[in-house]
């Protein structure tokens, strides 16, 4: 299936995924600031929504075949592909590097996807994936780098829009950009400014817009699990580089002061990778926008860093 990324397919996937994805509740946080809660979606991160549109496009098209969808992911990408193939009643196989934690090996098996646990690096299930999508007909799909993938992420942008109606800028965490495409491409037929989130030493998308072209990069940092890209896609790029983008760096210390923050004052529990965005506002040295629309994007992580301590009366 040939597609492309651009505002009529986020329209589209949106028209796909409805009813079938959580519209994400958007609150007040400070003077000028909201949240958007789309940790609450399910499989808790936003990557359900371009999982799910992925498989209707397909559908659609009558490109789904039996065999299902392969994805290497040990992590969120996984998850949501896998909700989304029972969505459609397809089998999905995950590939995992054997070193995957077992609570996300067990919530896969419990979407009922079959677990299949390669090597002890990515590129090992990426290639294992592949090879398996060529030898069984299944439909092989990508944690971010697919426009179909990333114009159902961007969907996030329409509710959004509906909760903060004046929104100016919206601040989303950044990885491999999937949802950074999305989002961008949405946001630039609105006028909307997108700060994009970045680890210090995980930073795919800016050493991208410092190149002048995607490259590979390393990664190292306590958001690794969830933003650790060694190279952004070419979409996420292409966004940055056409609409009105800003592109942020913080460091890990702050990543973890923006995601305890978020528990002392509000009781809420994010992933390192969704801190991020909210470490890029808190750092600032300036206001980003008048109405900031920060993205929560996904919660699924351990609490017990946050709870840990002596019981209070």
């Amino acid at each position: 299936m040939e597609q492309q990324l651009d505002h009529a397919a986020v329209r589209a996937a949106a028209g796909r995924i409805a009813g079938a994805v959580r519209p994400a509740p958007v609150v007040p946080a400070a003077e000028g600031v909201w949240y958007a809660l789309e940790y609450l979606q399910h499989t808790g991160s936003f990557k359900a929504r371009g999982a799910h549109n992925f498989l209707a496009a397909h559908r659609q098209a009558g490109a789904l075949p039996e065999a299902g969808v392969a994805i290497a992911s040990g992590g969120n990408a996984g998850l949501a592909c896998a909700w989304a193939a029972r969505a459609h009643s397809v089998p999905a196989t995950v590939f995992v590097p054997v070193n995957a934690p077992r609570i996300k090996v067990e919530r896969l098996r419990r979407y009922g996807a079959e677990v299949r646990l390669v090597g002890d690096r990515f590129a090992e299930a990426q290639a294992a994936a592949r090879e398996f999508a060529a030898a069984s007909g299944a439909l092989g799909s990508h944690a971010y780098d697919h426009p179909l993938v990333a114009a159902g992420a961007g969907t996030l942008l329409d509710d959004v829009r509906a909760g903060l109606p004046e929104v100016d800028t919206v601040v989303v965490a950044v990885g491999g950009g999937g949802l950074f495409a999305g989002v961008a491409t949405a946001a630039r037929a609105h006028g909307i400014r997108v700060v994009a989130a970045e680890p210090e030493n995980c930073r795919a998308l800016n050493a991208a817009l410092e190149a002048g072209r995607p490259v590979d990069v390393p990664v190292d940092s306590v958001a690794a699990d969830s933003l650790g890209a060694t190279r952004v896609s070419a979409d996420a790029f292409a966004a940055a580089r056409q609409g009105d983008v800003r592109s942020v760096l913080v460091p890990d210390t702050e990543i973890g002061a923006a995601r305890r923050a978020l528990w002392e004052e509000h009781r809420i529990v994010v992933e390192a990778g969704a801190a991020t965005a909210l470490a890029a506002l808190r750092t600032a040295p300036e206001p980003l926008g008048k109405r900031v629309a920060v993205v929560l994007c996904g919660a699924n992580t351990d609490p017990a860093d946050l709870t840990a301590g002596p019981a209070q009366a």
